[in-house]
């Protein structure tokens, strides 16, 4: 292997090596840039797409919380000359510019030995989430699809319900999520991002909603109104949202441990 390639790998092993680190310190963007490190220090042809994630997501976290100020300079070396530069009055691209781009998809579409490679949406993605959000998407990856429910107000002669309380769920609790209270902006925030959908259809297994009908939240909604009644749905991972997980999740505790060795 020639000097050039050694020194490429190197820098992307050093990459790697800053990812692991800034996940376990700042776990709401590390979850998939750690395994993607990993990934791409055994293949340097993806180096360029390493750098380009790391870049707008390990930068801010490495500098405010491990201080690592040669992430820069690693990040420099894989990146090529005028990558991602805007035009040299700082507008952005114009139609013809964006016209090619879109034909480079294409053509890169039509290549039958293109790698199969990672949503270049993700790494925006992860830039985005919460940690809790994580472990909520892992819980549904793992365990599958939730139940929740709606407490409705009921009028007489059954003309009509109020909404009491909707969208009641477990899913904190079982994701183990630290800030109980945020839940259902957690997950107004996964299905703005196409990550989860809210179905309202129940579950097939009725002793789901008993659990959770029996839990705090939902008996003190029932109490609030005199006549009232549940809802029962559930809440799934939406197809984009297990690719985002099988890319870029770990799923167990062994997996988060080993990027710390």
């Amino acid at each position: 292997m020639s000097e050039p390639s050694e020194n490429r790998l190197d820098t992307v092993g050093g990459l790697a090596r800053l990812a692991a680190g800034a996940w376990l310190k700042t776990a709401s963007w590390g979850f998939g840039a750690s395994i993607r490190a990993a990934r791409v220090a055994a293949d340097p042809r993806q180096a360029l797409e390493l750098a380009q994630e790391v870049g707008g997501g390990v930068r801010g976290y490495a500098r405010e919380f491990l201080g690592v100020s040669e992430l820069d300079r690693l990040v420099g070396q894989l990146m090529p000359a005028g990558a991602g530069e805007e035009s040299p009055n700082g507008d952005p691209p114009d139609s013809e510019a964006l016209r090619a781009a879109g034909a480079e998809l294409l053509r890169q579409s039509a290549e039958v030995d293109l790698p199969d490679m990672a949503h270049p949406a993700f790494a925006r993605i992860l830039e985005e989430l919460a940690p809790d959000e994580a472990r909520i998407l892992r819980l549904l990856a793992t365990e599958g699809l939730q139940p929740a429910v709606d407490v409705r107000a009921t009028q007489l002669m059954g003309l009509g319900s109020q909404v009491v309380a909707e969208g009641l769920t477990m899913i904190g609790q079982r994701a183990g999520c630290r800030n109980l209270d945020r839940v259902p902006s957690y997950l107004n925030n996964l299905n703005r991002l196409g990550l989860v959908w809210f179905s309202k259809e129940p579950l097939e297994d009725p002793i789901a909603y008993q659990v959770l009908e029996a839990q705090p939240k939902v008996l003190d909604a029932i109490k609030r109104s005199g006549r009232t009644k549940t809802v029962q749905r559930s809440i799934h991972l939406a197809p984009f949202g297990r690719d985002f997980c099988d890319a870029v999740l770990p799923r167990g505790t062994a997996e988060i441990d080993a990027l710390d060795t």
